[in-house]
């Protein structure tokens, strides 16, 4: 590699140090290599990509990956599908610093890149759980009061009436002339 290359890698490694920096869906792996969640947690359509810079990076392509366990819900056609239209970007990227673009595409075209994902409300491991347990534990379990001792039982008793309530303009502020 030229000094050149690894000039421009150096800068676009600070640069994505720096606008990444407290984000927690960006994930630096190595100085080479950068994940980054597309979507919240819980979003059932959120996908995370890896990008690693081979050593002729920015001059080819970097390889993008979702082999990723957080993916494993994606189906292979969306996810290849996804991957494809990056491919689409690098293209158009090429010889350029691509890393920050290809997360912001990926961002902006979240919807696009998964209307063919179906959502499954419901999964499986849930639902074994669900089938294999009884509720009887559940039901056994009585919450408890609050134990209360006598002098604050009476201060109680002499704010409330005698239904248990407080009386009209308890909690009213004073007008002072």
């Amino acid at each position: 590699m030229t000094n050149r290359f690894l000039c421009v890698l150096q800068m676009e490694l600070e640069a994505l140090r720096s606008i990444y920096e407290g984000d927690l869906c960006f994930r630096e792996l190595s100085p080479v290599s950068f994940q980054y969640r597309i979507g919240e947690n819980g979003d059932p359509k959120a996908f995370l990509i890896e990008v690693s810079w081979p050593e002729t990076y920015p001059q080819t392509a970097p390889v993008i990956s979702m082999d990723a366990f957080f993916n494993n819900t994606i189906s292979s056609t969306v996810k290849q599908s996804i991957l494809d239209k990056l491919m689409v970007e690098v293209e158009a990227n090429l010889g350029t610093a691509m890393t920050y673009t290809l997360f912001e595409y990926a961002k902006d075209n979240k919807e696009l890149f998964m209307e063919n994902q179906p959502v499954n409300t419901v999964t499986s491991a849930s639902n074994s759980i669900a089938i294999g347990t009884p509720d009887v534990p559940a039901s056994k379990k009585k919450d408890k009061k609050e134990q209360l001792s006598k002098t604050q039982k009476r201060k109680l008793a002499d704010k409330t009436d005698h239904k248990g309530e407080l009386p009209r303009g308890w909690n009213w502020v004073d007008v002072i002339k």
